[in-house]
């Protein structure tokens, strides 16, 4: 068997969906015996995991699976091995640069389960 990392993207629809396109990119590990079983199988673990529920305003809330738009296999584990780079653009960088500080403070100080959601 070997491991795979995934990217799995959902689309998140609140109500009549009048609103900017949000899509949710999940990296996921999944262990498979070839690219094709792990493609597979993250394809499956998206579809069970669509979702509708209502939020507060009682406006329906739509996560759908749009599809895995990344597979790559990890033929080795190696420590300090990047796993994932992605380029961020933002209009205002003081901001992004303080909210990625507050997110390490947060970790630094045990806050990390409520970080990932797993809370």
């Amino acid at each position: 068997m070997n491991w795979y990392l995934t990217k799995m993207v959902f689309r998140i629809i609140c109500g009549d969906g009048n609103h900017t396109a949000q899509f949710d990119e999940q990296l996921r590990l999944v262990t498979a015996g070839s690219k094709e079983e792990a493609f597979h199988k993250a394809q499956l673990m998206g579809m069970r995991e669509e979702e509708m529920f209502f939020n507060q305003q009682l406006q329906l809330v739509q996560w759908q699976f749009v599809s895995v738009s990344e597979l790559y296999q990890l033929n080795e584990l190696i420590d300090g091995a990047e796993v994932y780079s992605r380029i961020e653009e933002q209009e205002n960088p003081d901001s992004y640069m303080h909210i990625i500080q507050q997110k390490a403070e947060q970790i630094r100080f045990g806050n990390t389960l409520e970080i990932l959601n797993l809370a």
